[in-house]
C-alpha cells in the first residue's frame, strides 16, 4: 500500500510518500509545497497553490491512502485560522482525488515515530531517517509528513477495524437546523 502523508502549513506544506509491504516500510518521495512567493495578503492564491500542489503529488506518486496532521490550537487565533484553512485546502485536494483521509495529531505521530509524544523536530527527523533507511535527514516539514505516513502505515489498519467495530453516529448538534419563518 502506498501512503501519502501531509504536514499542512500556509507557508510550507510537507509531503511524504511511503510504501508498506507487510511490516516493511519503503521510502518513495518527500518534499514541500511552498507558497511564500505569493503576497502575504493573497490567501486565496496561496490556498490554490496548496490545492494544486497536492493534486500534482497525487498524480505523480499515485498513493492509495492519505493521512493529514491535525492542527493544534495556537496562542494566536488568527494563525490557527490560517493554518486551518491551509489544512482544509489539503484535505479537499485529497478528497477530490478520491483518497481516503486519515487524521493524526502531532502527539500521535511523535509517539509512533520517536516513541514519545514530546519528541523534538530533530528527533523526529532522525527517527524517520532510521525507519526509512534514508542517506540523510529529511527537512523538518517533509520529516513530519513522512512521520504522518509512517503513523498511518502502523495504525491505519487498527483504526479502520476499530471504526468498523464501533457504531459511529453523526451528531446533530452542529448541523444546520431550520430557522423560524414569520
Amino acid at each position: 500500500m502506498r501512503i501519502l502523508g501531509i504536514d499542512p502549513g500556509l507557508r510550507t506544506t510537507g509531503f511524504g510518500v511511503v510504501e508498506k509491504h507487510g511490516n516493511q516500510l519503503l521510502y518513495v518521495a518527500s518534499g514541500t509545497i511552498k507558497t511564500n512567493k505569493e503576497a502575504q495578503g493573497n490567501l486565496a492564491e496561496r490556498l490554490k497553490i496548496l490545492f494544486d500542489g497536492i493534486h500534482e503529488v497525487v498524480a505523480r506518486y499515485q498513493p492509495e491512502a492519505s493521512a493529514v496532521e491535525i492542527v493544534f490550537v495556537n496562542v494566536n487565533p488568527q494563525a490557527t485560522l490560517l493554518l486551518g484553512q491551509a489544512r482544509g485546502a489539503c484535505i479537499t485536494a485529497l478528497a477530490t482525488c478520491n483518497l481516503s483521509v486519515a487524521e493524526y495529531t502531532a502527539l500521535q505521530m511523535k509517539q509512533a515515530v520517536a516513541g514519545h509524544g514530546l519528541a523534538k523536530k530533530e528527533q523526529v527527523q532522525e527517527m524517520v531517517k532510521r525507519l526509512l533507511n534514508l542517506p540523510g535527514l529529511p527537512g523538518p516539514d517533509a520529516a513530519d509528513a513522512l512521520g504522518i505516513a509512517i503513523t498511518h502505515a502502523h495504525a491505519g489498519h487498527s483504526m479502520a477495524k476499530l471504526a468498523a467495530a464501533t457504531e459511529l453516529q453523526r451528531s446533530t448538534n452542529g448541523m444546520y437546523k431550520a430557522g423560524r419563518s414569520r
